[in-house]
């Protein structure tokens, strides 16, 4: 690797690797070049989408800490950079390889742990992080409403016996 182009090459990839949240492998074999560029741009505001140089990657790959993916390097690469939602990535991904079978998800890296296809596809089903977020918002307001309504319970059942009670001397005197 002597050669300063393959170094600059490196350079770079070993860059998109560290400002990545996640990398998501594929081979994109029997794709054209349009459909390539229908799938970067779904991706786009999401993650870059790059063939690359699987000895290059490999190399850029170890020197930014994902170690993980060298086993699938392998055949015609290309590689997902998300700095966006991992889900939405994934997600995107998952829908091109419905539409264009030749797309194959082999993997990836998310927060450090190995991915492979199928948990790529796992990922890609989960629910966007704003609908989590709201579910997980209304689970705590309804876990709140009901421990309130449990602590009032005994004060306004309190309050009723009384009332009865003061109800009933009033209709005996």
């Amino acid at each position: 690797m002597a050669r300063p182009d393959k170094a600059a090459a490196v350079a770079e990839l070993t860059e998109q690797f560290r400002g990545s949240s996640a990398v998501l492998l594929t081979e994109y074999r029997g794709l054209s070049v349009a459909q390539l560029k229908g799938l970067r741009r779904s991706l786009a505001g999401n993650a870059s989408y790059a063939v690359v140089k699987n000895t290059l990657t490999a190399i850029a790959a170890k020197e930014a800490g994902f170690d993980s993916i060298e086993d699938e390097l392998s055949g015609p690469t290309a590689i997902a950079f998300v700095t966006g939602e991992p889900v939405e990535a994934a997600r995107s991904l998952r829908d091109f390889a419905r539409a264009n079978p030749e797309l194959v998800l082999k993997g990836g890296v998310l927060e450090g742990n190995k991915l492979s296809g199928e948990d790529v596809t796992r990922l890609a089903d989960l629910e966007s992080r704003e609908v989590l977020l709201g579910r997980t918002a209304g689970a705590l307001k309804a876990a709140l409403f009901q421990a309130a309504y449990v602590f009032t319970a005994p004060a306004t059942k309190a309050a009723r016996t009384a009332e009865a009670l003061r109800e009933k001397q009033a209709a005996d005197a």
